[in-house]
């Protein structure tokens, strides 16, 4: 296995494995999913949507990163979780709440290693 295909395998992994931890906060409407969503704006009748969104993503980069005929899957779904956690910043941002501003941005970084390293190989 090649370093980018170690790279491309390890940050995939990680950003899959992330967003199904989210998205299952949010299923389960933990406390501090809660308490970050009102203070940003976010209605609850959200968070399944956003859920959804966080899985969807998450298996379509694992799928890109197994199945190769999938790979342009790979790509789009991480594209779909930048604008998602662009989205999640501009809520941040928008709402004045910049204490947590680490967590969209781990997850968008996360998000945009996975493109990058998708569309190198």
């Amino acid at each position: 296995m090649t370093g980018a295909q170690l790279a491309l395998l390890g940050v995939t992994l990680l950003t899959a494995a992330g967003n199904v931890a989210v998205a299952a906060a949010d299923l389960t409407e933990a406390r501090f999913v809660l308490a970050n969503s009102a203070e940003v704006g976010v209605p609850r009748s959200w968070l399944p949507w956003l859920a959804a969104l966080k899985l969807a993503g998450a298996a379509g980069l694992l799928l890109g990163l197994f199945v190769a005929a999938l790979r342009p899957l790979g790509v789009a779904a991480a594209c779909g979780l930048v604008l998602l956690y662009l989205g999640a910043l501009t809520f941040h941002l928008r709402a004045r709440v910049f204490h947590n501003l680490a967590f969209p941005g781990f997850y968008l970084a996360t998000a945009l290693a996975s493109l990058a390293s998708a569309l190198s190989s």
